[in-house]
């Protein structure tokens, strides 16, 4: 009763007590009593059938319910599992209780029963697994409404119910199982999958292993491909779902399925001019996983940008470039969503990658007998299309196949050739057999009309992604000449010069109702002349030949109908005429164009330009790359309808909020914008700091009077130059400590008087100062270098002195001792000169011992020497008597032996 007693909490925490809607209250009530405590099986189905009645009907009857009803049928679906017709009652009764009513229209903040109920009962982790496992039961109802209630718990507590099914053992796979069941229940089991596995990854793998790709396109290939109904709209999106994010899943259906059962949905067959919407969805679907499969992955992913790689090429290979071309392209009776979709993933498929690049670049559109360049067809989208999304698209195709793509660049100028001033003025219908670039300048050069700018605008748009980053093309299309408009005007007109031109006429006509193409034109125009200027000294030589047009930029900057973005790329327009500017024309070099920005604008104001168009929305809210939001049922309708938003748009949107603007202005071209507003700003600090050119003309004061000496003459010159270079360097001081305020001043966005850096003089003798520190820097750090080797050398010295004075005590150590004890025998010595009677008698008595020890020593050696005498005596007995043993005579060789010892003893015993 634990689940009933928390939700009466809830409900009386609402409602106040416990007694509102007491007629619904006991109704219920009643009707659980018979449920739970009735005899008969008949009464009871009864009871169970008028109760779900009533909570399908009544939100006082899914209130009363969640407060005591969830017990007891959860009661039934566990231990009257055998009686089907309790067991379906009990799920239908559930799935209405979880069911909003809409009929009865309340106030908002009204409570809403059913999500109560739906929150409530996914609390229970045990029947979220009582529900599973009713989905083996063989009853079809069974099945169906329990998938139906699991739908319901997953719509209003996701994150809840994805929990209690992963702790579930086999969970997905029974739901799994489901999508091979009957058709009913297969899509209610399709529908609940893509619920499920919107954000959860664990839940994706899951679904992965158990075989989702193999079943989804089964299910697909079943109901007609692109001409099945909402069900291919649920495995599409199901299959987005787990494609979405994912690398290791799109590896695994590149290398199991492949990519031709999805490359085949866009396949058209049969009645190729009908698209349904629910077709027109479909495609919308699928699209979205081509696109999905060349995003390779998400961006944490460190295998993205290969695995991108891998899918690019192996679309490629499997034909999609053609079935693209077809929808985007061809079928211009496809709905313009599909159109739309389908140049987006043009763009995609070859952004970086060069051998889709020249696929596309080679691929020709059309019957035999009148075949274009698919490029050429593109443009043609870009200039002819009436839908702002389309040209959006059609522009991104360029966009991608120019980035970094200087081969297909320089092959694209190539063809932009003038035309006859005949051809350059007819109809579009007649460009069937023109060049890409003879196309390209019709767009560029035709009337000054409302509709032919918006034209020229977009063809403006795709000579931008032309000249990006390419030098070369540059100042190749510099020289690119249009014939007059009207022949009496005489000489043909430069390409850049006509450009500028049309930025005047728009400007002019501006004002004009019922032309929203006016809120891009001039932008895009602009965005064309910044790209093309930037490291061009060329081009912005050939832009300031013509006098007019650095006086109209600068009356573009400070005009107060112009948008903030078209004040602030007039701007950088006007920077980039002074830093990449290499003239040395009067007039037209760097300074005299920053002289001109402070005299006509003014340099606080000039630098204001660029901070209100950082924070403009355009450049405030741009996102690095392209974002749509996943197609699922509730935004799918809204999708494949956009053709209906153009016109309604804009005339409710700002200026500034144009969607053609915030797609054309993306993320490099306002890093592009942010990357020259520095150097802008540093670059006009140097042209302050520096002298304008060198002086040629020589002052009189220079030249030697008449009559004056040599001597004079060079003092003379000598204080003329000392006051010339005191009065430059005060003028270099002020120059860069205005630059320098108006620099920080823009910068904050408001005057900061109080924070400027001190007179010019004080930043010269700041430089002076800087350079003389700088100079006793180096000098100490000599000296400090010079104090270190002189340190280590007296550390030596002073340890080698330590080691000496050690030896020294040392030596007078032995020699103090060597006196004392000299000391000591001169005192004997002097003693014994000096003694007495009782010195000799200490002589003699010292003499006497002497004796003594000498006669005693004499007596050692004696018998020392007797004992010798005797162990010889024995070694001449033995030898003799060897000797006779042998024969010898001994006494004969013993002969005078004994006289020479000195022995007499020895012969005596001989003769014995």
């Amino acid at each position: 009763m634990d689940l009933a007693s928390r939700y009466k909490g809830v409900v009386g925490f609402v409602f106040g007590n416990e007694n509102s809607g007491s007629s619904e209250d006991s109704y219920v009530e009643r009707l659980l009593d018979r449920i739970s405590n009735g005899v008969l099986a008949e009464d009871r189905r009864t009871a169970i059938a008028e109760l779900q009645s009533v909570v399908a009907e009544s939100r006082a009857g899914q209130l009363a319910f969640g407060a005591m009803g969830f017990p007891v049928l959860i009661g039934v679906l566990k231990e009257e599992r055998d009686d089907v017709e309790m067991v379906r009652g009990a799920l239908e009764t559930l799935a209405s209780a979880l069911t909003p009513i809409d009929h009865v229209k309340g106030p908002t903040n009204e409570v809403q029963p059913a999500l109560m109920n739906t929150d409530l009962l996914s609390r229970e982790s045990e029947s979220i697994s009582l529900l599973l496992s009713l989905l083996s039961e063989e009853d079809f109802y069974v099945r169906y409404y329990t998938l139906q209630i699991l739908t319901a718990l997953l719509t209003n507590s996701p994150n809840r119910l994805q929990e209690a099914i992963l702790s579930i053992p086999r969970g997905i796979t029974r739901l799994m199982d489901m999508l091979m069941d009957r058709e009913v229940i297969r899509n209610e089991a399709l529908l609940l999958l893509t619920y499920l596995t919107r954000e959860a990854e664990e839940i994706q793998k899951i679904v992965v292993f158990e075989g989702a790709f193999e079943k989804i396109f089964s299910i697909i290939k079943e109901e007609g491909g692109s001409e099945g109904g909402v069900v291919v709209q649920d495995c599409l999106e199901l299959l987005n779902n787990l494609l979405r994010s994912n690398a290791s899943n799109q590896v695994l259906l590149r290398e199991t399925m492949g990519f031709d059962p999805l490359i085949s949905i866009l396949k058209q067959r049969g009645s190729t001019y009908s698209f349904t919407r629910q077709k027109t969805i479909n495609l919308l679907s699928a699209l979205e996983t081509i696109n999905l499969l060349m995003m390779g992955g998400s961006d944490a992913d460190p295998q993205k940008d290969s695995n991108k790689i891998t899918n690019k090429t192996a679309l490629f290979q499997k034909k999609l470039l053609d079935q693209l071309l077809m929808l985007g392209v061809e079928s211009q009776w496809a709905p313009i969503a599909v159109r739309c979709s389908a140049l987006r993933c043009i763009a995609n498929l070859v952004d970086g990658n060069p051998k889709n690049l020249d696929a596309l670049s080679s691929k020709v559109l059309g019957e035999e007998q009148q075949v274009e360049p698919a490029l050429n067809s593109i443009l043609r989208i870009i200039l002819r299309t009436s839908s702002m999304q389309e040209f959006i698209g059609a522009d991104h195709v360029f966009k991608n196949f120019c980035e970094k793509n200087m081969d297909g660049q320089a092959m694209l100028a190539s063809t932009l050739i003038p035309q006859p001033n005949s051809m350059t003025h007819a109809p579009f219908e007649e460009d069937v057999n023109m060049s890409f670039g003879s196309m390209l300048l019709h767009g560029l050069a035709l009337s000054e009309s409302d509709g032919d700018l918006e034209t020229c605008s977009r063809a403006a748009s795709v000579l931008t992604h032309i000249l990006k980053d390419n030098t070369h093309c540059k100042e190749k299309i510099l020289r690119v000449e249009l014939e007059a408009s009207m022949p009496s005007l005489g000489t043909p007109e430069l390409l850049l010069n006509r450009i500028v031109r049309y930025l005047a006429v728009a400007s002019s006509m501006k004002s004009k109702d019922g032309m929203p193409g006016y809120l891009y034109v001039q932008p895009i125009i602009l965005k064309l002349l910044v790209t093309w200027l930037a490291d061009c000294p060329s081009a912005v030589q050939c832009f300031l030949d013509s006098r007019p047009h650095l006086a109209y930029v600068l009356e573009l900057v400070s005009s107060a109908s112009s948008t903030v973005c078209v004040r602030g790329l007039a701007a950088v327009l006007l920077g980039e005429c002074v830093i990449y500017n290499k003239s040395s024309e009067s007039g037209k070099d760097g300074f005299s164009i920053a002289d001109a920005i402070s005299q006509k604008i003014g340099l606080t104001s000039y630098f204001l330009k660029f901070d209100e168009m950082q924070r403009s929305f355009l450049f405030s809210s741009v996102e690095p790359a392209q974002s749509h939001k996943p197609l699922t049922r509730s935004t799918a309708a809204s999708m494949a309808e956009i053709e209906d938003v153009d016109e309604s748009v804009l005339s409710d949107q700002k200026n500034e909020d144009h969607p053609i603007l915030a797609s054309i202005f993306d993320a490099q071209f306002v890093n592009l914008v942010k990357s020259l507003e520095l150097s802008i700003r540093e670059n006009i600090i140097d042209v302050y700091s520096r002298p304008k050119s060198d002086v040629a003309v020589v002052p009189a004061e220079m030249e030697q009077n008449g009559g004056e000496s040599d001597k004079d003459y060079i003092k003379r010159l000598k204080a003329f130059v000392e006051k010339q270079c005191s009065e430059i360097q005060k003028l270099l001081g002020r120059n860069a400590t205005l630059a320098e305020d108006l620099a920080r001043t823009g910068g904050s966005g408001h005057s900061q008087p109080d924070l400027r850096a001190g007179s010019g003089l004080d930043r010269v003798q700041a430089e002076t100062l800087r350079r003389d520190l700088q100079e006793a820097s180096q000098r100490i750090d000599t000296l400090k270098a010079e104090k270190a080797k002189i340190e280590s050398e007296a550390s030596m010295y002073q340890n080698l002195a330590g080691k000496l004075e050690s030896d020294l005590k040392s030596l007078s150590d032995a020699y103090n001792s060597l006196e004392q004890t000299n000391l000591h025998l001169e005192n004997e010595v002097k003693a014994l000169k000096s003694g007495g009677t009782s010195t000799s008698a200490d002589i003699e008595a010292i003499k006497v011992e002497a004796r003594e020890e000498a006669h005693k020593e004499s007596e050692a050696e004696l018998n020392d020497l007797l004992v010798c005498l005797g162990q010889e005596q024995s070694k001449v007995e033995k030898l003799s008597a060897r000797l006779l043993e042998l024969g010898e005579d001994v006494d004969k060789l013993l002969e005078g032996i004994g006289d020479d010892m000195g022995l007499p003893e020895d012969d005596e015993e001989e003769e014995d």
